[in-house]
């Protein structure tokens, strides 16, 4: 028995697992997106990112394990060599579709993931921004507002008027 017909079913695992892991991921994220919608969810929204944090580990150790898996045929951890490491297992007579499509889904959800994660942190970051100003004005923090001079070059305006004095 060679190698890859030992490892194959180890790997269909992995990829099965990962793919239910990115399943997970995929949910949480909508969750987040939802939750971001609804501005006034600040313990929801970092429950959700506890979930995610663990999510994204357990996909990292997937990968380290597929490196582990591709080193055994002598193949970088890219998606070249996972097409190769297919090949390879069919050439062996080993029954692939299965895992090609689990592979195929894996790597779809896992794109649509990074979008929202992306969508997801620009959303915090525009959240983060108008709480931070909202309590700068409230506070009467000096704003700082940049305006361009004859020049053409920014300039920048302090000023400070509390609206709400406690």
């Amino acid at each position: 028995m060679t190698m890859i017909e030992q490892i194959f079913p180890i790997t269909e695992k992995l990829i099965l697992n990962a793919l239910q892991l990115a399943h997970q991921l995929h949910q949480e994220l909508n969750r987040e997106a939802e939750a971001l919608k609804k501005t006034q969810q600040a313990e929801l929204i970092t429950a959700i990112a506890t979930g995610k944090k663990q999510l994204v580990i357990e996909l990292e150790q997937f990968s380290s394990q597929l490196t582990q898996v591709l080193a055994t045929e002598k193949l970088p951890n890219n998606q070249e060599s996972v097409k190769e490491y297919f090949r390879r297992a069919e050439t062996a007579g080993l029954p692939t579709a299965e895992a090609i499509n689990n592979w195929t889904q894996l790597m779809h959800v896992c794109a649509e993931c990074r979008t929202l994660n992306e969508q997801n942190g620009a959303g915090i970051d525009l959240l983060s921004r108008h709480t931070k100003r909202s309590l700068d004005i409230l506070k009467g923090k000096p704003e700082i507002a940049n305006t361009y001079g004859s020049d053409g070059r920014t300039r920048s305006d302090r000023y400070t008027r509390p609206l709400i004095s406690v």
